[in-house]
C-alpha cells in the first residue's frame, strides 16, 4: 500500500485514492486457492484477465466466474456472472475488490506471468 505515516483513515484513503497506476496496480492482489498456494510458493499474485476467481465476500459470495476486466483506475474487478439489475431491468456488471476475492485458475497465456511463477517456486 501507498506508505502514509498516519493512522487517520480518510488520509489513508486519499492516499489510495490519489496514488499513481502503478502503485494502485499492488490493490489488485488476490490470495491464491490452496491448491496454487502450494503449487507455486506464494499467497497472493495480481489478478489479469482472463483468470477464474471464486468471490469470498457479500452477495455473491460462492460465485465462480471468469475475471472480464481489470479496472486499475479503481483497483476493482469485473466477474462474468456477477450483475445487478437496475430498475428498468437491465443488467450491469458489479464490480468487485480484488481482496474479496480467491483465485482458483490462473491464465498463462503471457508467457513472462508463466516464467516468472516458475522461476520464484
Amino acid at each position: 500500500m501507498v506508505r502514509v505515516t498516519s493512522e487517520q483513515p480518510r488520509k489513508q484513503r486519499k492516499a489510495r485514492f490519489n496514488a499513481p497506476s502503478h502503485e494502485k496496480t499492488r490493490f489488485l492482489n488476490a490470495p491464491l486457492s490452496s491448491g496454487l498456494k502450494e503449487k507455486y510458493g506464494k499467497k497472493t499474485l495480481r489478478v489479469v484477465k482472463g483468470d477464474t476467481v471464486k468471490l469470498t465476500r457479500g452477495d455473491f459470495s460462492g460465485e465462480e466466474g471468469v475475471v472480464d476486466a481489470v479496472d486499475v483506475g479503481r483497483a476493482k474487478l469485473i466477474v462474468h456472472g456477477v450483475s445487478s439489475t437496475k430498475a428498468d431491468g437491465t443488467e450491469v456488471p458489479r464490480v468487485v475488490d480484488a481482496s474479496k476475492a480467491e483465485i482458483t485458475k490462473l491464465n498463462l497465456n503471457d508467457k513472462r506471468r508463466e516464467e516468472k511463477l516458475e522461476e520464484e517456486k
